[in-house]
């Protein structure tokens, strides 16, 4: 280890308690009222109006300033690999919405196009995502179930598979719309901070959570059976029982089909990822499977002789738009709410990180505008509700993406593959589709790693982790991601109830202060004791911070005062008792006002402090980032009651908003005035080591301990 090199300094100066701070060097205020804030917020000019476009529509402020030669190939090349990517990925997602797989390419052509003229992200690929999918197919599957679509036909119960998908689309654009419209709103009020609740433990053990329901949901599709859709807490457990229950009718065909699909992807991903160094572009694998499974299936007519479930009809062209189901918004207002913030959350996520490492700036809140629009006009046209894709990202990055033209030429490649070539895959088997979204959950599935690294660096993460991943698996992603964030913002509540108080000590002749239990050099301050909180101070541990402070210091505050009020009522008996000697000397004519005069002298049985207690309690409130009513009211009695026993009490480490707490909660007044209230712990030190050579000096007192 380099030796390092070591700098004295001196400093000179006087010491400064807030009232000299605010005498000598002229605090700034904000007198700005709210009607002049108002106003200047809703003032219009015409720089204002032109940044203000540019913010809502991002495209328009970097589009015409495009470098082709810089970044025209590799956008070219990103948008053709992530489109290709985009195709197979759609169509399996949007069995996990469930709706027909043309539905998956509809939702990653629409919402991609939006995004690229409103987005902030360079390098995010927005489309179609497992999580979002899966939480979108709990509510088609619970509004729209099968049960209410069987027929009798010829005495046989058959589900009306046309009316079904029908209804389902219908239940899957307008929670889709809903979502949207509650993403836009919240980014015009501002909103985008609420992603700042989501913390990085918890968004991981949510999406982990989130793929144990997509892997559940595609059994069905892998072992070729029809378990009951089940939907509330614990539904994922009554489908697993119902599917052990169903595997004797396991359909071998589709098994074979799903295990030889899932070991070939595995192999080829492998394979991908050990020639990654060598390719330009990685190796569409998803791509080849899809097509190499139709084939064999045209041709063996997979459907027919072995039973195996295939996508079925995939009409060519576009849907034309169409306004949600109105009545159905009463019906999805939660779980849209719940698919916007956590679509919303994934999206910021990842994009911080891309622009983190790649020198730009995410806007939050247009982030949240652009997903909504998505959103909003993806529902319009009959789409599924989207985020961002982890996997897709790191190839639109790793093809030499740029920016997001390469969005909007996946996009492209996505409506060429819908208008024309969509239909050549009508018997691709489902199971297949199933081996893929298994296969890119690899990813999530690797999160469980976390847990042991967690517990390494700090386990109230770690827990938060666990107990996230617990609860989206068995209440649902909409109902887990709610009681998730609960959980989470109590750790912080627990954290602050539980701090840690430590009385701090000086490192001989310096200013710094640290805990006398941490460090052996340390030495407690002479007749001062200085206390201090781990975390800010407020109304649900105020109480806790009181009794801290009187373990800390080893003072019953309450034992002390209640022993000289019964001093305080004695002294007024003698003196009642003296007062009424003093009368009844009168009525012998003797000198009344000599003996009140004496009749007082005799009663001076008022205690002095124990010499054992500290003459000062210095509390450091640096930590505190703001103080309520009751933190108020909690350090005016600790002045209060410690000052009645002879101890000086001050404050040290205030901020600005501390300061001004203390003002508005009526702590300062006649008697306490901003003298107690210093800006560092030495001047506090220095001030009450002042104070209490002062008070030796003072004329002896009879010593007269309560104890």
């Amino acid at each position: 280890m380099a030796e390092r090199r070591r700098v004295d300094y001196n400093i000179h100066r006087d010491v400064l308690d807030e009232e000299i701070v605010d005498d000598v060097y002229n605090p700034i205020y904000n007198t700005t009222t709210v009607r002049e804030k108002l106003k200047k917020s809703v003032s219009c000019s015409g720089p204002r109006l032109k940044k203000s476009i540019l913010s809502t529509v991002p495209v328009v402020s970097w589009l015409p300033r495009y470098p082709v030669r810089e970044n025209a190939l590799g956008d070219l090349i990103s948008g053709i690999s992530v489109g290709i990517m985009q195709l197979p990925q759609g169509m399996a997602y949007a069995l996990l919405a469930s709706v027909p797989a043309v539905y998956g390419l509809y939702s990653s052509f629409y919402p991609v196009l939006i995004y690229f003229f409103f987005g902030t992200s360079k390098h995010i690929s927005v489309g179609t995502y497992a999580v979002m999918s899966v939480m979108i197919g709990g509510v088609t599957e619970r509004l729209a179930p099968d049960s209410n679509f069987l027929e009798n036909v010829t005495g046989e119960a058959i589900i009306n598979t046309t009316l079904r998908d029908a209804e389902r689309i219908k239940v899957a654009a307008a929670v889709t719309f809903m979502s949207g419209i509650f993403q836009v709103l919240l980014g015009l009020v501002q909103f985008g901070f609420v992603v700042t609740y989501l913390s990085e433990p918890l968004v991981r053990g949510y999406t982990t959570g989130a793929a144990i329901h997509v892997i559940v949901s595609q059994l069905k599709y892998t072992f070729g059976i029809n378990p009951t859709r089940f939907s509330g807490p614990l539904a994922l457990i009554y489908t697993v029982l119902e599917i052990g229950s169903l595997l004797p009718e396991t359909n071998l065909g589709t098994l074979v089909v799903s295990a030889v699909s899932i070991v070939c992807l595995i192999l080829a991903k492998e394979l991908n990822t050990y020639l990654a160094k060598w390719l330009p572009v990685p190796i569409p694998v998803e791509l080849i499977a899809i097509i190499v499974a139709t084939l064999i299936s045209w041709q063996v007519n997979l459907n027919a002789k072995y039973g195996i479930d295939v996508v079925g009809d995939i009409p060519s062209g576009l849907q034309p738009p169409a306004l949600p189901d109105i009545s159905l918004f009463s019906q999805v207002i939660g779980d849209a709410f719940a698919i916007s913030v956590v679509g919303y959350g994934l999206a910021i996520s990842l994009g911080r990180i891309f622009a983190l490492k790649y020198g730009y700036k995410v806007d939050s809140n247009q982030e949240l505008i652009a997903l909504g629009l998505s959103n909003t006009f993806g529902g319009i046209f009959q789409c599924f509700a989207i985020s961002c894709s982890m996997s897709r990202s790191m190839v639109q990055v790793s093809t030499g993406g740029k920016t997001q033209v390469a969005g909007a030429l996946s996009a492209l490649v996505i409506l060429i593959i819908t208008l024309w070539i969509g239909q050549l895959f009508e018997d691709l088997p489902k199971s297949v589709l199933a081996a893929i979204i298994y296969v890119n959950l690899q990813g999530i599935m690797k999160q469980f790693t976390d847990i042991p690294a967690l517990w390494r660096s700090n386990w109230i993460d770690m827990v938060i982790w666990i107990v996230t991943f617990i609860l989206t698996v068995l209440l649902n992603p909409d109902l887990g991601l709610a009681a998730s964030i609960a959980f989470a913002l109590l750790t912080i509540i627990f954290r602050t109830q539980l701090p840690t108080y430590s009385l701090l000590g000086q490192i001989s002749d310096t200013d710094i202060y640290k805990p006398l239990n941490s460090y052996e050099e340390v030495k407690p301050v002479p007749d001062v004791v200085v206390f201090r909180s781990s975390a800010t101070l407020y109304f649900a541990n105020a109480e806790m911070y009181q009794e801290a402070l009187g373990r800390k210091t080893g003072i019953d505050i309450t034992k002390i005062l209640a022993v000289k009020q019964k001093l305080e009522a004695k002294r007024k008996r003698v003196e009642k008792k003296q007062l009424k000697k003093a009368q009844k000397e009168a009525k012998k004519q003797v000198d009344v006002e000599h003996t009140e005069m004496a009749g007082v002298a005799v009663i001076d049985i008022e205690p002095d402090r124990d010499p054992s207690l500290p003459r000062a309690i210095i509390l450091d409130l640096s930590p505190v980032n703001f103080l309520d009513t009751v933190a108020v009211k909690t350090l005016k009695n600790i002045k209060k009651d410690y000052g009645e026993i002879g101890i000086d009490v001050v404050l040290t480490g205030c901020q600005s908003g501390v300061v001004h707490n203390l003002e508005t909660g009526g702590f300062f007044n006649e008697k306490v005035t901003k003298c107690c209230v210093f800006s560092s712990i030495h001047d506090a030190v220095l001030h009450c080591q002042c104070s209490c050579e002062t008070e030796r000096h003072q004329q002896d007192k009879t010593y007269f301990s309560p104890f």
